[in-house]
């Protein structure tokens, strides 16, 4: 990423939303000339990530906790856990959607009420959904997974011009024994391979955090670590 000067403003403290009794604080770029894809994409590579059509960082002084990670996507291997996770799941079709859907709300809504009665994202609300996923400068692509005709997931991602960045995945509860966060996450990696595309960004990892720390599984995996991205090879 060339060197820019960013424009940001720094949020009051606030609890983490990853570990419990720690208090949190986020870069908020402020530069509407970046809110585009092309600028989004610099970003990434340095750490921000997005949360609706806003662009954040964590910066907190005493943790350094929050790990943005990327998967390079020409030389992901799968495990042996992954494989057998691709093998349940072979009856489960995949259909790319540039709009957003009616019953993708009704699923988040679902899934946010069984799985999520304890996080900042509980009651579910139309307004906190579009406020999370949706975005004004860069509209977001749907991945639907169907198990016939039912739709038991959908995992939202940016499509960048050298990479995709996986913003959230939600699913059918009852569809629990599939693992389709770990499946969606996969999907993601193949259609990034399909579409010629680097990286896969998966958000911040968060070894502490028992919801978060999935991510690191998946190998070769880069973690940006003192401004530089670094390479975790072997099996966690």
């Amino acid at each position: 990423m060339r060197e820019v000067s960013l424009k940001v403003g720094l949020t009051p403290k606030h609890p983490c939303s990853y570990l419990p009794g720690r208090q949190e604080q986020l870069l908020v770029l402020l530069d509407r000339e970046l809110l585009c894809p092309e600028g989004y994409e610099q970003l990434l590579t340095a750490g921000f990530r997005r949360s609706g059509s806003d662009i954040y960082r964590p910066r907190c002084q005493a943790c350094q906790a929050c790990e943005s990670l990327r998967i390079p996507v020409a030389t992901f291997n799968p495990s042996r856990s992954q494989k057998r996770i691709l093998r349940h799941n072979r009856d489960v079709t995949m259909v790319l959607s540039d709009a957003d859907k009616p019953e993708y709300f009704e699923l988040y809504q679902h899934y946010i009420e069984q799985r999520h009665q304890d996080g900042a994202m509980y009651p579910a609300s139309r307004q906190q959904y579009e406020g999370f996923l949706l975005c004004q400068w860069l509209p977001p692509l749907f991945l639907e997974f169907h198990a016939g005709n039912r739709l038991i997931a959908v995992a939202v991602t940016d499509c960048l011009n050298e990479s995709l960045s996986a913003m959230y995945t939600f699913y059918d509860p009852a569809e629990e024994q599939r693992s389709l966060g770990v499946f969606a996450i996969l999907s993601q990696i193949r259609l990034a391979q399909q579409l010629n595309r680097h990286w896969l960004y998966l958000g911040y990892q968060v070894d502490d955090c028992r919801k978060m720390n999935y991510k690191q599984h998946f190998r070769p995996h880069q973690r940006l670590l003192d401004g530089h991205w670094q390479t975790m090879k072997d099996r966690a």
